[in-house]
């Protein structure tokens, strides 16, 4: 039975370690799409010409 729960435990330990790679990944990927959002919205408020029937 000790020969079942060696690779196991080592295939928890590696998910484990993959998931909180993941949560580093995605938090990366949030500021990332946070920062465009902003730059996007810095374009649409400069191109503002203050018309609400402007497109």
């Amino acid at each position: 039975m000790s020969n079942i729960k060696t690779p196991l435990i080592a295939l928890a330990a590696l998910m484990a370690a993959g998931s909180l790679a993941a949560c580093n990944t995605v938090e990366g990927a949030g500021r990332d799409i946070q920062t465009a959002g902003d730059a996007i919205e810095e374009t649409a408020q400069e191109t503002n010409d203050g018309n609400p029937q402007t497109p």
